[in-house]
């Protein structure tokens, strides 16, 4: 009888033995799919978001904040050096500028100032003793004023470099519905203006308008999905440059990163060299703040991962160090009677490698049913601490962060679910032979060295 199929029907020379270690086997087994079928769910999770929060960093004039603030302007020189730093992949310059209707443009503006503009006006004007004073909102007082003038809210315009990703204005991606896009790259006096902006003044893919003195010919219309949005135009950013006499000047800048991973190197980066001429805001607290619960998760799940393998191995160590102790005399024949080294441990190896077997079966079922409960599990007991702490952290804590920091971390940690395929049961087959080997051989090894005559004499 080989070594093989001796070690195979020694796997059940003991029922009571071969059940119990398979059920404690499996269990350790079972532990371990479910961990690892944690990682992979969390690893393919943590993509995700990472891709979905983006890997921009914005950078803008020290002290300005769109149109308020102050502080001087950025420029293309500036730029330049931080596009040419390591894990920079793209770098979207913005030129954005205000035109007065009648004064600086053809163009009337599509939004209704309301009483919202008027109110921002009014707080504006007071700040110039110069000005008339500035027209209430209350029409029971409007008639009573005198030497007041009309507010009319400006045109915006957006001069930029790149289309690609077509988010220059107010950060809202654009859709054509007329016409094409503009040439980003060419100095042209071309336009593509908003749906609002165009219905307001009558445009039409092919019509002219005039701003910064030249005329301007439209090349298509937008949508950005808002009103807002929608009552503004982009043109190149040479144009806006060289038409607004502010050649060189960039009012802001996205900076696309290779990795979100790389972000807070880029940042620091472009933090010396461009020193205090730039404010630099990137999405490295917010990514952070979703991937806290996703990282926590996967620290679990990898220790429970290690300690589920090494239990599994020390169990099997252990019972066949148990076995192989009882089963002295028998070895000690099988060597009186030719049997080499080799084949008295392989017979033990085969021994464990069926018990084991065995034990991942039940592993491999406890495995598939066991694993998104204590996955959701998980989850739930990781996100609902970090949440916590986050929105409390944005009512008071340090920063004053958002708070709706939870709703970020829940909605990261939402559709979690394992999934089992063909590279997972490969997966478990090798760990299931590896904790066979090394329970087993070890122990029949010391033991297959000893000499029969010291196991007769023993006995």
């Amino acid at each position: 009888m080989s070594s093989l199929t001796r070690g195979g029907k020694n796997a059940f020379r003991n029922l009571i033995r071969t059940g119990s270690l398979a059920l404690i086997v499996g269990l350790s087994i079972g532990l371990a799919l479910v961990m690892v079928l944690s990682l992979k769910a969390v690893q393919s999770k943590i993509d995700t978001v990472k891709s979905s929060i983006g890997n921009t960093i914005t950078i803008s004039p020290a002290g300005a904040r769109g149109f308020e603030g102050g502080g001087e302007p950025l420029t293309e020189t500036d730029l330049k050096t931080v596009a040419n730093l390591p894990h920079v992949t793209k770098t979207v310059k913005t030129m954005n500028d205000r035109l007065e209707p009648s004064t600086d443009t053809s163009l009337a503006s599509a939004i209704d100032p309301g009483t919202l503009g008027q109110r921002q006006q009014r707080g504006l004007s007071s700040r110039n003793t110069n000005d008339a004073p500035p027209p209430d909102d209350r029409p029971d007082r409007q008639a009573t004023q005198t030497g007041t003038r009309t507010f009319t809210i400006p045109v915006m315009v957006a001069g930029t470099n790149d289309v690609s990703s077509s988010t220059a204005i107010s950060g809202n991606k654009l859709t054509v519905t007329s016409g094409k896009m503009i040439a980003a790259g060419k100095d042209t006096d071309t336009a593509i203006i908003g749906k609002a902006l165009a219905s307001k003044n009558k445009l039409k893919v092919g019509s002219t308008f005039t701003a910064y003195g030249s005329t301007i010919t439209v090349v298509g219309i937008f949508d950005a999905g808002n009103q807002f949005a929608n009552s503004e135009m982009m043109m190149p950013l040479t144009t806006v440059q060289r038409l607004s006499g502010r050649t060189g000047e960039v009012s802001s800048a996205i900076v696309t990163v290779d990795s979100i991973d790389n972000i807070d190197k880029v940042q620091k980066s472009a933090s010396l060299k461009l020193g205090s001429k730039a404010d630099i805001v990137t999405s490295q607290d917010t990514s952070k703040e979703a991937l806290d619960p996703l990282t926590n998760i996967k620290s679990i799940a990898t220790y429970g991962l290690i300690g589920s393998l090494a239990a599994g191995a020390v169990i099997i160590f252990l019972s066949m160090l148990m076995i192989v102790r009882e089963r002295r005399r028998e070895i000690g024949v099988l060597k009186a009677i030719g049997a080499s080294n080799i084949k008295v441990v392989l017979q033990f190896v085969t021994e464990s490698f069926v018990l084991t077997i065995l034990g991942s079966i039940v592993g491999g079922v406890l495995g598939v049913i066991l694993s998104n409960p204590i996955l959701n599990t998980m989850v739930a007991t990781s996100t609902s601490g970090t949440a916590n702490a986050a929105n409390g952290a944005g009512r008071f804590g340090p920063g004053f962060r958002m708070a709706g920091a939870g709703s970020i971390i829940r909605t990261a940690t939402q559709g979690i679910h394992t999934a089992i395929g063909y590279d997972i049961l490969i997966y478990g087959l090798l760990a299931a032979i590896v904790i066979a080997v090394l329970g087993s051989a070890i122990p029949a090894w010391f033991i297959s060295r000893i000499r029969p005559a010291e196991v007769m004499r023993s006995e």
